[in-house]
C-alpha cells in the first residue's frame, strides 16, 4: 500500500483521445486497492477499456460514475490507511441533484463547483474560451450543476438581448420549437427572466398533447455519442456526393465455391464475399490515388500508405477496425486479418491502434439484405465504398435473358477533393478486378 497519497488520472488511450467518460467504478469507496487490480470502465470514442489501478492504496474517486472528463483529467486518489485527501479535492460529486446555484454581484447565477473545481464540460469550455466568458459566472444545467456549452450560448444570448428583455433570443427560439407560450412561464432568472432552464419546467404539460412519447433514452454518450458526433461533422465539413454503380460477381461466386471445395479440410480461410471487395478496393486504390487522400488547410494530401477500414456492428454502435498495408497483403492474409480483427471488436478485446490508421473504409449492409445506402465518410478520409445485397441480375444475350450474380456499390467521396469521373473511373476498375478474381488470390 502506498505511504503517501497517489493521483488517479484519466488515461489517455491512442493518439486521438481528448476525453472519456467513466462508466463505471469497479471498486467502492474506501476499498483497498492493489497495484495491477482494475478500478474503473472507461468509454473513450473508440472503444470501452478496463483501466488498472497504477499502485496499492484506499480508493477515493472525486469524481461520479458517467462523468465525461478530458485525458489526463485528476479523477481520484490512492491513499494510505488513515490518510485525508488532500485538500481542495472535495468528496466526490453527488451523482443526482445540485445545490442552488449563487447569485454574483452582476446578478447572474455563478456556476457550481465540486471543492475548487468548476463543473463544465470540454465543449463548454472550448465555446467559452472562444468567446472570452468567465465560466464562473454561467449557470450550469447538467448533471451535478455541470456547465454544458449551451449554457455558455444562452449566457451569450442573454448578454445579446436588449435592456429589460423578458427572456434572451436563444429562449424564444426553443419555445417557439417546443410550441411553449412564454406568457404563461414564469421566470426565474434576475428581474424574473426566463430562462432555458424555466422552459423545461412547462415541457411536459407542453408534450402532453403530443401522439408519441417517449418511454426509453439512450445516452448520447460514450460509442453512440461519438458515432453521433462524427458522422455529423462529417457531414458538416464535407461536400459528400454518392454514386451507385452495379458491378458483376458470377466470376467471385464461381471461384470462391472452387475454393471451397478445393480447400475443403485445410486451414487456409475460404474468403468471403468481402475480403474479396476488400483486397479490389485496395488494388484499385493504387491506379486512382485521389481516393486514398485526406483533406488539410494546406491542401488534399494523397496517401502513401493503404489501410482500410471496415465496418464491424458492435452492441451499441459501430467499430471499423484497420487491415494495415492491405493492397500488399495476399486475399487469404486479408481473410484471416478480417476474421481475427471482426472477433476481438465484437468480443470487446480490440485495441485502439487497431481502430486508427484507415485511409479507406468499406462497409457492408449485404447481410442485412440491402441493395443501396448512402454511406457516411469517416472524417480524416474522402471516400468510403458501401457494398449492397448479393443478388440475382438478367443480362440479354440476343432475345435470351441469362441470369447473373450483382451486387451494387455505394461510393461516397468528397468532392471537395474528387470529382465525379475520377470517383466513377474507381469504380469501373473496381468492377474490372471482381470480373477476374484470379488476380486477387496472389
Amino acid at each position: 500500500m502506498t505511504d503517501v497519497a497517489v493521483e488517479v488520472l484519466l488515461p489517455k488511450i491512442g493518439l486521438t483521445m481528448q476525453e472519456g467518460t467513466i462508466d463505471e467504478w469497479l471498486v467502492p469507496t474506501g476499498a483497498v486497492v492493489t497495484e495491477g487490480e482494475a478500478l474503473l470502465r472507461l468509454a473513450t470514442d473508440k472503444v470501452d477499456v478496463d483501466v488498472e489501478a497504477e499502485a496499492g492504496g484506499l480508493f477515493h474517486p472525486v469524481v461520479p460514475a458517467g462523468t465525461t472528463v478530458p485525458a489526463g483529467a485528476l479523477i481520484g486518489w490512492l491513499l494510505a490507511e488513515g490518510e485525508p485527501p488532500p485538500e481542495g479535492t472535495g468528496e466526490p460529486a453527488p451523482l443526482t441533484g445540485a445545490p442552488a446555484a449563487a447569485v454574483t454581484d452582476t446578478g447572474a447565477p455563478a456556476a457550481d463547483r465540486g471543492g475548487d473545481r468548476l463543473l463544465s464540460s470540454p465543449n463548454a469550455r472550448r465555446v467559452a474560451a472562444a468567446s472570452d466568458v468567465d465560466l464562473t459566472v454561467v449557470h450550469g444545467t447538467g448533471p451535478g450543476g455541470r456547465i454544458v456549452s449551451e449554457d455558455v450560448e444562452e449566457h451569450l444570448a442573454a448578454l445579446a438581448a436588449p435592456a429589460g428583455s423578458a427572456s434572451s433570443p436563444l429562449v424564444r427560439k426553443l419555445a417557439k420549437e417546443r410550441g411553449i407560450d412564454l406568457s404563461e412561464v414564469n421566470g426565474t432568472g434576475p428581474g424574473g427572466r426566463i430562462r432555458r432552464a424555466d422552459l423545461e419546467a412547462v415541457a411536459p404539460a407542453a408534450e402532453a398533447a403530443a401522439p408519441a412519447r417517449s418511454t426509453t433514452v439512450i445516452p448520447l454518450t460514450g460509442m453512440r455519442g461519438t458515432i453521433a458526433r462524427r458522422m455529423h461533422a462529417s457531414l458538416q465539413e464535407m461536400a459528400q456526393l454518392t454514386h451507385g454503380y452495379e458491378v458483376r460477381m458470377d466470376a467471385v461466386v464461381s471461384l470462391r465455391d472452387r475454393l471451397k471445395e478445393e480447400w475443403a479440410g485445410s486451414d487456409l480461410p475460404v474468403p468471403s464475399i468481402n475480403d474479396f471487395l476488400l483486397k479490389a478496393a485496395a488494388l484499385a486504390l493504387r491506379e486512382h490515388p485521389l481516393l486514398n487522400a485526406t483533406v488539410r488547410e494546406d491542401g488534399i494530401h494523397l496517401l502513401d500508405d493503404i489501410h482500410l477500414g471496415f465496418a464491424v456492428a458492435v452492441p451499441g454502435g459501430l467499430m471499423v477496425p484497420v487491415i494495415e498495408d492491405t493492397a500488399a497483403l495476399s486475399l487469404t492474409g486479408i481473410a484471416e486479418r478480417t476474421r481475427a480483427l471482426a472477433e476481438a471488436a465484437r468480443k470487446g478485446r480490440i485495441s485502439p491502434a487497431q481502430l486508427e490508421g484507415a485511409t479507406f473504409t468499406v462497409t457492408s449492409l449485404g447481410g442485412y439484405g440491402v441493395d443501396f445506402f448512402t454511406p457516411v465518410i469517416n472524417p480524416g478520409n474522402v471516400a468510403i465504398l458501401g457494398v449492397g445485397r448479393l443478388r440475382d441480375g438478367v443480362e440479354w444475350a440476343d432475345d435470351r435473358p441469362l441470369r447473373t450474380r450483382v451486387l451494387t456499390l455505394s461510393l461516397t467521396f468528397d468532392h471537395r477533393a474528387v470529382d465525379g469521373a475520377p470517383a466513377a473511373e474507381y469504380l469501373r476498375a473496381l468492377g474490372e478486378l471482381l470480373s477476374k478474381p484470379l488476380r486477387l488470390l496472389v
